[in-house]
C-alpha cells in the first residue's frame, strides 16, 4: 500500500478490525519511511462485480434476481408451485450466471434453464412461461410446443 502522505510503498499493518458487520475490514498501517512513520487507515471489501444478462439484440443488463422471481410467480399464478420451489429455481439460475466467464450470460442460457426446470414442476407454469419467452409467432408453433409436452407425458 502506498502511503498517502509520504508515497513509499511499504508499510506495516497495526490493528486490524472487522466493521460493517464483517462487510468491511478496517486497517491500521503505518509508512515504514524512516521520514515520514505516519499512520493511516485502508479499508478491505469484496469486489461486488454485477452479472450481466447479454440480450438478444446484444444490449446488456444487470441480472436482477427480483425480476427471475417475479416472471416465475406470473407463470406459476394459481398452480400448486411452492414459493420455496420458485426460490430454489431462481437460486439455480442465480448460480449458473455467477459461475459464468466474464459475468455474462446469454439470455437464451437463462430462459433455457428456467423452462426446464419449470417442465419438471409444472406443465402449465412451463406453458405459460415458453409463451411467453418463446414469442409464440402462431397458433401452430404453440400447438406444437404443447403436442411436445403431451408426448413427453405420455412416456
Amino acid at each position: 500500500m502506498k502511503c498517502p502522505f509520504c508515497g513509499h510503498n511499504e508499510d506495516k499493518v497495526v490493528d486490524s478490525r472487522e466493521s460493517r458487520e464483517g462487510q468491511v475490514i478496517r486497517r491500521r498501517r503505518e509508512c515504514l519511511n524512516e521520514d515520514c512513520n505516519r499512520r493511516y487507515t485502508t479499508y478491505e471489501q469484496v469486489e461486488d462485480l454485477p452479472v450481466m444478462v447479454v440480450k438478444k439484440d446484444g444490449r446488456r443488463e444487470r441480472f436482477e434476481r427480483a425480476k427471475l422471481l417475479e416472471g416465475l410467480l406470473k407463470a406459476c399464478e394459481k398452480r400448486a408451485v411452492s414459493l420455496q420451489e420458485l426460490e430454489a429455481v431462481c437460486d439455480e439460475v442465480e448460480g449458473l450466471a455467477h459461475d459464468h466467464p466474464e459475468r455474462e450470460i446469454p439470455v437464451d442460457a437463462v430462459g433455457t434453464r428456467v423452462m426446464e426446470r419449470l417442465r419438471d414442476l409444472d406443465d402449465v407454469a412451463y406453458v405459460r412461461f415458453a409463451s411467453v419467452y418463446r414469442q409464440f409467432k402462431d397458433i401452430n408453433e404453440f400447438m406444437a410446443e404443447l403436442k411436445d409436452l403431451l408426448d413427453e407425458s405420455a412416456q
